[in-house]
């Protein structure tokens, strides 16, 4: 688990190497990243970015200050291809829109060669860190870092320095409908009374409830016991199966196949089957008894 996610430099090397930037703990590797002025027309924004609401108001302030003083930290970039842009921000977006409003051409960035579960890693700690993020987008992020890369708890945890309770709270958030999570967003409601009511079977009702008579988060705990639950709540928080159900499931697997077989089992009763063969012969085979 230790080199999982390549994180072999701490910045405390990276900073001995390049000076106080970037604010990031885990570029890492051999490769010499060097500041570089890249045009903002070949910048691109990450699809992947946690962050989803910016400030007008902390961006015009920034704007002003990139005016006089230009932008004092660099931007971290990688190449893409495919795309309508040579670049993707991978942490900086806020400085990157902040020097367009200012009206420049270019922006210092570092180009660090990455993949997109690294990009997606470097970007969701920069926001955590920074405490940037929403409880919304904060629990989304997680989600998307768990779906795409395959990621556990245990894994996300380890990345981000939180505890495991702690994520598993916050993404309960991502279960909550549309326009309670715009509450939450707004400041309407808290994030602690979001998580109490995300388990129950009608949060928004609740949630105007909560707003109406000013409920505390103690109050909104005994409602929730009294109200019933989401079958949402009752899939996140189900019990997996244990190692010999899933050797038992492997090996029948590979009994009616012949390949091995790897089960991976995550929240919420979903999962993954892998099929494993060791040449062209055996790969025809499995898929000639699988598509009979």
């Amino acid at each position: 688990m230790a080199n999982k996610f390549g994180l072999g430099r701490g910045l405390a090397d990276l900073k001995q190497e390049m000076g106080t930037i970037p604010d990031i703990s885990i570029l890492t590797g051999a490769e010499r990243v060097v500041v570089k002025q890249i045009p903002l027309v070949q910048i691109g924004a990450n699809p992947d970015q946690p962050r989803k609401t910016f400030s007008d108001a902390e961006l015009e302030d920034l704007a002003a200050s990139i005016r006089t003083q230009g932008v004092l930290q660099p931007i971290l970039l990688r190449a893409v291809t495919g795309r309508s842009h040579q670049y993707e921000i991978v942490a900086g977006e806020r400085r990157f829109r902040a020097s367009k409003m200012a009206g420049l051409a270019e922006i210092p960035a570092l180009v660090k060669t990455l993949s997109t579960e690294n990009a997606m890693e470097i970007a969701l700690i920069e926001n955590v860190q920074r405490e940037n993020l929403n409880p919304i987008e904060e629990a989304a992020a997680y989600k998307n870092l768990m779906d795409k890369c395959q990621y556990e708890l245990t894994d996300v945890s380890r990345l981000i320095g939180k505890s495991e309770s702690y994520i598993r709270n916050i993404m309960r958030l991502d279960t909550l409908p549309a326009d309670v999570k715009a509450m939450v967003e707004q400041g309407q409601l808290s994030a602690s009374h979001a998580r109490t009511i995300a388990v129950a079977e009608n949060p928004l009702a609740l949630a105007h409830e909560i707003i109406a008579n000013k409920m505390t988060v103690a109050d909104t705990e005994k409602k929730v016991k009294d109200t019933a639950r989401s079958s949402k709540s009752r899939s996140f928080t189900s019990n997996g199966m244990d190692a010999s159900q899933i050797a038992e499931i492997e090996s029948r697997i590979s009994r009616a196949l012949g390949v091995g077989a790897k089960l991976r089992e995550k929240r919420g009763g979903a999962g993954q089957i892998t099929l494993s063969f060791s040449n062209r012969i055996q790969m025809q085979e499995l898929i000639d008894k699988l598509t009979q």
